[in-house]
């Protein structure tokens, strides 16, 4: 379904939104689907509805067959859609819909998806980044606003000092799988969207440059300058999940057990960049199945002994 002026709008109601949601993360968030196992029966709707949300956004902002320019277009028509869910008027997609419907009932606030938005047009203009401050700004629109829409679903406050302290740990949190996935998926970047987000000036400050990457990416030779970058960055990625994981102690259990699920999984990435002697560049590491089943399992185990 498209955002166009022209599409015709959803005809359902929230109950009906609420369902097209959940079968389209059924569709395309298998991760998504085995962490909601652990959520509450009353959860899995909204969250069902937000999951949406972040990946048709996503999808829009990837979508191969489109040029940047159509690309731009379509986010602008999505998140007009958007501001109607949040306003008096009704939208027409059937996420817009369930939204707005939550937005009655949970403090969720526009701001966070807007941000989502925005970072997907951030990915049409831009494909370098100068210094790690921009990287952690650019989590700031792709990352960090999921983690503020989980926050508010679950009507944790978000808004008060305490709040805003929760809120700063969420942010470490989703910033780390932010940049574990980037660093995970340096080739893939590059290859596929001739996007780096290694920071440029990190890059030449351990005597490296984009040339070096294109050549380490073509012959599949990792130089041992580019292994000493990226230990330095999953050791940076480590320092923010140990920071996020404070957070775990702060919310109900049934949340906590997702954020030690995400927090664990962004963990095997890095783990996994490190079996391969941190070369991200001849081949993209993998978290296996079983590792993922295994994560699964001991958050079920955790669930049950809380």
């Amino acid at each position: 379904m498209t955002t166009s002026s022209a599409e015709t709008a959803f005809a359902g109601d929230a109950a009906d939104a609420l369902d097209w949601c959940r079968r389209y993360t059924r569709r395309h968030g298998e991760n998504f689907t085995v962490v909601s196992w652990f959520l509450p029966r009353e959860l899995r709707a909204p969250m069902f509805a937000v999951y949406a949300f972040c990946r048709f956004t996503d999808n829009i902002g990837d979508d191969p067959d489109a040029a940047p320019a159509e690309r731009l277009e379509r986010l602008d028509a999505w998140q007009a859609d958007l501001e109607l869910a949040f306003g008096d008027s009704r939208p027409q997609h059937p996420i817009h819909v369930a939204l707005q419907h939550l937005a009655e009932r949970k403090p969720l606030r526009p701001d966070p998806f807007r941000r989502l938005i925005e970072a997907n047009r951030l990915d049409q203009r831009q494909r370098r980044y100068e210094t790690f401050q921009d990287v952690l700004a650019y989590c700031d629109l792709s990352a960090n606003p999921v983690g503020e829409m989980v926050l508010q679903l679950w009507d944790i406050d978000t808004e008060s000092e305490e709040g805003r302290y929760r809120v700063d740990l969420s942010d470490a949190t989703c910033t780390a799988l932010q940049i574990a996935n980037h660093w995970q998926d340096v080739r893939r970047d590059f290859l596929d969207e001739d996007r780096v987000y290694l920071p440029l000036e990190e890059l030449e400050g351990f005597g490296l440059s984009e040339e070096d990457l294109a050549e380490g990416i073509r012959s599949g030779r990792c130089p041992d300058a580019y292994r000493e970058l990226m230990r330095f960055q999953v050791d940076r990625a480590e320092a923010y999940f140990r920071k996020g994981e404070r957070l775990i102690d702060e919310v109900p259990r049934e949340l906590a057990i997702d954020l030690r699920l995400f927090t664990d999984g962004g963990r095997a990435v890095l783990q996994a960049i490190e079996r391969q002697d941190y070369d991200t560049l001849s081949r993209r590491p993998r978290v296996g199945k079983h590792t993922r089943a295994w994560l699964a399992l001991r958050a079920a185990v955790q669930l049950k002994l809380a």
